[in-house]
C-alpha cells in the first residue's frame, strides 16, 4: 500500500539531529532502537510519541450534593490535556457555553479513589472538569462507544439519529473557498505539527481562514484526541461555533470527526485520507463540505462542490 504524505515512519520524517522544543516536553520519548538501512544493523536513538491514558472526570449536581464521576478515559499524548476535556464535553453534548466550567484541574489520582477509573494512575493523567450546579446532561451522552466509533455496531440510521438529538439543527453554509487555497492545507498543517516531525508517529488536526491562514493546530496519538484539543482550545476562548473557519486533518475522516465539526458548527472538513461512507452521511445531513484525498494537488469532493472555487 502507497505511503500518503502524512503516513511516513518515523526515519524518514525526521531530520536529525532534532531539537525538541520546550513546550512540546513529555509528548515524545526517546528509545534506543536497531537501524537497518542496506548494511550491518546500528544502535540510535529514536524518538517516539508517547501514549499514556488520560481519565476525565466531571464533578456536578446541585451545590449541596456535588458528585464526581468519571466519564471516560482514553489513550492521548500528553499536553493541552485541558482542552482535550473541555473539547470532549462539548463535543459530547455536555456544555455548551464555557461560563459553564467553574474549574478545571489536574489531579494526581488514586487506585483507592472511588472516582478513578484507572487502576494504576500517573500523577497528572487525571482532568477534573467542576461545572455550574444545577447544568443537566443524559449518562448516555458520556459514554463515547454510544455511538460515535465505527465499531459499535449500531447501524448509521440508528447513529444519525443519535447524532440529531444532540447536535445543533442544520443551519445554512455560506462558507466557500477556491481550490488553490486548499491546496496549501495539508503542506501548513505538516509544517505546525512539531512532534510529528521528531517522531512520525501523531495525527493532526488545524483550523483555518477560508483565505488559508492558520489558526491553531493540535496533534495526538488519536485523531479525535487532536480534534478535541482543538476545539476544546476554541471553547475556552469563547470562539465557538466556528462557522467562519475550515478543519483540516491529516488522516482519514470518521463519523466520529464529523460528529465533532457539527457540534462545533464547522462548515468545511478536508483531509489528507479518505471519509467512511457514515461520515458522508453525516456531511449530507448538516451540510457539511467534506473534502478528502487532498495532496499532490487534487481533491476529491464528497458534498459541497459548490462552495470550491476552481483552479486558476
Amino acid at each position: 500500500m502507497a505511503q500518503t504524505a502524512f503516513e511516513t515512519n518515523s526515519m524518514d520524517a525526521k531530520k536529525p539531529p532534532y531539537v525538541y522544543p520546550e513546550s512540546n516536553l513529555g509528548s515524545a520519548s526517546p528509545a534506543k532502537i536497531s537501524r537497518i538501512d542496506r548494511a550491518a544493523p546500528e544502535t540510535v536513538v529514536d524518538l517516539l510519541a508517547v501514549e499514556e491514558p488520560l481519565e476525565i472526570q466531571l464533578t456536578f449536581g446541585p451545590s449541596d450534593a456535588r458528585r464526581t464521576k468519571s466519564i471516560t478515559v482514553t489513550m492521548r499524548t500528553p499536553g493541552h490535556d485541558e482542552e482535550l476535556a473541555t473539547g470532549f464535553l462539548l463535543t459530547e453534548g455536555v456544555l455548551a457555553d464555557s461560563t459553564q466550567i467553574l474549574h478545571i484541574d489536574k489531579a494526581a489520582g488514586s487506585s483507592n479513589s472511588t472516582s478513578s477509573a484507572l487502576q494504576h494512575t500517573i500523577p497528572g493523567n487525571i482532568v477534573r472538569v467542576e461545572i455550574e450546579p444545577g447544568i443537566e446532561f443524559r449518562t448516555a451522552t458520556l459514554e463515547r462507544n454510544f455511538y460515535t466509533t465505527s465499531s459499535c455496531g449500531i447501524c448509521g440510521k440508528a447513529s444519525l439519529m443519535a447524532l440529531r438529538s444532540v447536535c445543533p439543527p442544520r443551519r445554512r453554509n455560506d462558507l466557500s473557498l477556491s481550490a488553490e487555497t486548499l491546496y496549501a492545507l495539508p503542506g501548513l498543517l505538516r509544517n505546525s505539527q512539531q512532534v510529528f516531525a521528531a517522531t512520525g508517529g501523531l495525527h493532526g488536526a488545524a483550523l483555518f481562514t477560508s483565505e488559508g491562514k492558520l489558526i491553531l493546530s493540535r496533534e495526538d496519538v488519536g485523531r479525535h484526541n487532536a480534534v478535541d484539543k482543538l476545539l476544546g482550545n476554541q471553547f475556552l476562548a469563547d470562539a465557538i461555533p466556528l462557522y467562519d473557519k475550515v478543519l483540516m486533518l491529516s488522516g482519514r475522516v470518521s463519523f466520529e470527526l464529523l460528529q465533532k465539526s457539527a457540534m462545533a458548527g464547522i462548515p468545511m472538513v478536508a483531509a489528507v485520507g479518505a471519509p467512511s461512507s457514515l461520515a458522508v452521511k453525516v456531511a449530507q445531513e448538516f451540510d457539511i463540505t467534506l473534502i478528502g484525498f487532498l495532496r499532490d494537488r487534487r481533491f476529491n469532493v464528497y458534498h459541497g462542490i459548490d462552495r470550491i472555487y476552481p483552479p486558476t
